[in-house]
Formats: structure tokens, sequence, C-alpha cells
């Protein structure tokens, strides 16, 4: 059989100051009519320079240095603009990471996609309303006839990411380049868009590129998986071979960061008599969003008579899907938002309905790393200060303060040389170790994780969790972990709180939950992770576990 894609020698250059001299080094490989070839790789392993060499969508400060790049018998490297500007959208589409950036906030979902029509075919206006609407049916969209009518913030996550993958296929194209496509979705969600590229593929006989640095999507649809490291191309092989058979260290490094869906055996500790470091009892938030002349007033439900104990020393696992109401509570907790009506105590103390010149005292008992370090960290101040200021608008001296930081920043195993040094020097999971330290700063009880290792790369992820769990054993913490993926929580949650459209619908031991969960919908979820079945003698041992 002959690849439909060709990729022969390719070398594209990084600019002058870059970390190294290429973004990806003397590349190849082939796709073939009908395949699912995963690209799988850490955050700068070039996995997605490529696809965007196939695109021409490379910055003009990057380029091609050398090799070639063969579609349908023609270099779409070294190919008249034009000419593959046609192939680029008529024969080769992409989906890509974030589709509320992907879409025009402006057009209707009918006219994004009627577009795609307009430019590449001489459909009429008739035409191609009929084959959008038919396209959202493929793709699953609930009530297509209404969805065509609205824009892109009116979908959710996973319903605009259906659209792109409908503007992907519009025109049946012969390669299907998706750029980790289910990043940011929730895990019931990853599984139908899984599924859902799957049936498309199988029922238009369309190859597909999939790039992913998730080894479970990898289990679950893959055919054959390139490995990428630096740039370099480190393992070409098939599932079967790279997934349980692993050559190169690196993808040996990769699977091993990859947390097992099982939790391991840990010592239940008898709390009773022993004061709860922070205690939630029937907390309720709601949202009402006014209504308009085309569109009815809402109300949302956040959270409903949540209830639960946390104690120092244990971690306990907030999970669920986005919208089940998880981070509410984390917001409610830290103060952030202000509960409709409940009791939050922090130390016996209650603190639900005190001002901000009360709560003062109570901020350094309990504080929260999280979910993006990008957006987190003052960009202006160094890191130094950064962690330093929260000391100092309490009071302390700022020579005291300083020298705090230096003691954290050993403890969260950075240099004492990043004290002076900005955000954006370090890598996203520094990052996270700096907000991490500046949480700890005020030396809290209460250590509360908003998806705090949801945008990193897997063996960071381990990292950081692997730093959460000797931080909390080393300064008895008490830590409220909040997070939706579940292979996660089994590793490092002693026991877990199951929400679903506010309410907690279960809650206990980790093990006990996972081993054998008694809601419906923490049944769903659990069979929804990619490659739940995947089995490996390459699989970890658990965080905080001995080797």
């Amino acid at each position: 059989m002959n690849p439909v894609l060709k990729v022969e020698d390719l070398s594209i250059r990084l600019p002058v100051g870059a970390d190294r001299p290429y973004a990806v080094n003397k590349l190849s490989y082939s796709l073939y009519p009908g395949e699912i070839l995963c690209v799988v790789g850490e955050s700068g392993s070039g996995k997605s320079m490529t696809a965007n060499a196939v695109m021409g969508l490379l910055p003009k400060a990057i380029q091609v240095d050398k090799g070639a790049i063969i579609f349908d018998g023609k270099d779409l490297i070294s190919l008249e603009e034009k000419r593959a500007r046609d192939l680029r959208g008529n024969r080769i589409s992409m989906i890509f990471q974030e589709p509320m950036t992907a879409l025009n906030p402006l057009m209707r979902v009918e006219d994004q996609i009627g577009e795609v029509f307009l430019i590449h075919s001489n459909l009429s206006k008739q035409q191609r309303k009929a084959r959008t609407l038919e396209l959202l049916k493929d793709v699953g969209l609930p009530d297509p006839e209404k969805a065509m009518r609205v824009y892109p913030h009116q979908l959710s996550g996973g319903q605009r990411q259906r659209v792109m993958i409908a503007m992907a296929l519009a025109l049946e194209p012969s390669i299907l380049i998706a750029d980790e496509p289910t990043t940011a979705l929730d895990v019931t969600t990853q599984a139908q868009i899984l599924h859902l590229i799957k049936e498309l593929q199988r029922k238009h006989g369309t190859a597909v590129m999939f790039i992913t640095h998730d080894f479970g999507v990898v289990a679950e649809i893959a055919d054959r998986v390139v490995v990428m490291q630096y740039g370099d191309m480190v393992e070409i092989g098939s599932r079967e071979q790279v997934l349980n058979q692993p050559q190169h260290p690196y993808t040996k490094k990769l699977i091993a960061a990859v947390p097992p869906l099982s939790a391991p055996d840990r010592e239940i500790e008898d709390r009773a008599g022993q004061k709860p470091a922070l205690s939630v009892k029937s907390l309720c938030k709601t949202y009402v969003s006014p209504g308009g002349w085309f569109k009815p007033a809402r109300t949302v439900h956040a959270a409903q008579d949540v209830s639960f104990d946390l104690y120092r020393g244990e971690t306990l696992g907030l999970v669920g899907e986005s919208g089940s109401g998880k981070s509410t509570v984390s917001r409610c907790i830290v103060r952030l938002l202000d509960a409709d009506s409940g009791e939050i105590l922090l130390g016996g103390s209650a603190i639900q309905d005190l001002d901000h010149k009360a709560l003062v005292p109570f901020r350094k008992q309990i504080q929260m790393v999280f979910q993006d370090p990008y957006a987190s960290l003052n960009p202006r101040k160094t890191v130094g200060r950064i962690i330093a200021d929260g000391p100092i608008a309490q009071g302390v001296p700022v020579a005291e303060a300083m020298d705090r930081a230096r003691e954290l920043l050993k403890l969260v195993e950075l240099p004492e040389t990043a004290l002076e040094r900005y955000p954006h020097e370090f890598s996203g999971g520094q990052r996270q170790r700096v907000g991490i330290a500046r949480a700890l700063a005020h030396n809290p009880q209460v250590l509360v994780a908003d998806e705090a290792i949801s945008a990193l790369d897997v063996s960071v992820q381990a990292q950081i969790l692997e730093l959460i769990d000797t931080l909390k054993k080393k300064l008895n913490l008490a830590v409220l972990f909040v997070v939706h993926d579940l292979r996660v929580a089994a590793q490092v949650c002693d026991r877990v709180i199951v929400m679903q459209h506010g309410k907690i619908v279960e809650a206990g031991d980790t093990k006990a939950v996972f081993e054998d969960p008694q809601h419906t919908y923490t049944q769903n979820l659990i069979a929804s992770i990619p490659g739940a079945d995947w089995r490996s003698e390459h699989q970890p041992t658990a965080v905080g576990q001995p080797a």
C-alpha cells in the first residue's frame, strides 16, 4: 500500500537564540490510507511542528531548512502557495486543540461550516445549508437544526470541538490532522470525541494523524505510534509494540509517568475524635443569569447541600466533569466566592460570613494552587517577590519574607537563583512549583489544588504530584485536590468525593470507590477513561508508594 503522506528527512530550523537549533530534525515517517498514526511527545518535542508544516501554518520566523512533505506526488514545501492552499483546504484538514480560539466568535455555526463549501465548492446556498445540517448530524450534535443558528460561545467545549470536526470533514479529506483535540475536555466528552473520530475515519477511509501527549488516548485509537523528543523521532512502531515493549528510554519514561487506574492500598486512619482542619456543611451556591429578548433567564445550582470534612495529613479528591460544581466549591472554601448558605469551618472557626477585614487572619491558614501557572503568576514580578508578597502583606518584614522564599524554593526543588528571575523564564512545571511555594509561604493548614496539573505534560505531572505528596507528609497539610483526571485521583487521594450537577453523588475511600463504584455516574466516568483497559508491565508505581 502506498502512503497518502510521506515526511522525508524533514528539518525545521528555529530562530537564533532558541534552546536548540531545530524544532524538527531529520524526521521521516509515512501515513497510510485508513490508519490512525499517533504522534506522541511532551511540549517542545516538535510533534505539532510537522503538522503545522503540512498545513502551511509555521510562523514566519520558523522555516523548513531541508526535506520534503509528499502528498499526492507533490512536495507541499516547494509547491506554489496557491496550489498548496487548494490541497490543504480540500484534501487535508486539521482539528485544532482549542476550538474557542479556532472558531470565529462573530459567525454562527452554519456560516462557519458553510464558508468551507463557499470557498472550495460550487454548491448553492441551499445545498450548503443541507450539507452543513448533514455534517452536524454526523458528528452527533444534539438538536443540529438549532445548533446551526448559534454562536460558538453558546456551545459547550465538547460541542465546539464537534463543530470543528464537522468543518474538517466537510470536504471528505484524504488526511485529517488532529492536534490535541481532546486535551481540554472532560473524560466522558473525550471518550465521545475519540469514538466519533474513529467512526468517521472508518466511514470515510480517512488517514488520521493524531497528535497527543496522552498514552491513554494512544491505547484507545492508535494503529501506529511515533514518539518524539526534542525534535527527534526516537521510536516508531505499532500500538502494541510501543505500549507494551517500548525500546527507547524516553518512551519508557513517558509510559512510566502514566498513572494506573487502579488505586493503591492505603492505610486507613481512624479519625474518631480528631478535629477536622476544614469542615464544610450544607454548602449551597447558585448562579442566576438574567434573560434578554431572545434568551430566557438561567439558573445554575453549582453547589447543592455539599458537606465533607478534611483532616491534616490526608488528601481529599473532589472529582467530576466541567459544570459539576467542584471548582465552585473550592473557590467558596477559600472565599474567592461567597456561598449562598451553609457553613465553612476552618480549624473550628466559621469563616463563611466574615468580611474582608475579619477574614485576613484566616487567609494564611488556607491557600490555593491554581490551574494555570501561566496566568496565576504576575509576569512583572520576580519569583522571590511573588512568594514573599503574601507574608509581607501580613506584616512580615521584607528580609524575613525573602529568607522564607529561599527556603521554600529549596523545598519545592528549585535553585536559589530562581529568586531573581521572572515567571516567563521557567517551564510550566517550574512555574507550578513557584505557585506551590507561594501557597506554602503562609504555613497553611489547608492546601487547595484546583486542577493544578491539568496544563502540564505527563512526566511533569508525575513530578508535581510527587512533590505535593511529599510536602503533605512533611508539613502535615490537609490537601483538597480538585481534579477531573480519575487516574490522578486514584493515585494521590486518600478519599474521593464525586460531584455531578452540584451534588455529591458518591464519597468514600479511593480504593473502594474505584473498585466498586456505586453510582451510575461514577461508573460511567471510570468506563470513559481513554485506554482504561490498557494493562502493561510498564505501569508505574503509584505516587507516594514504595517501588
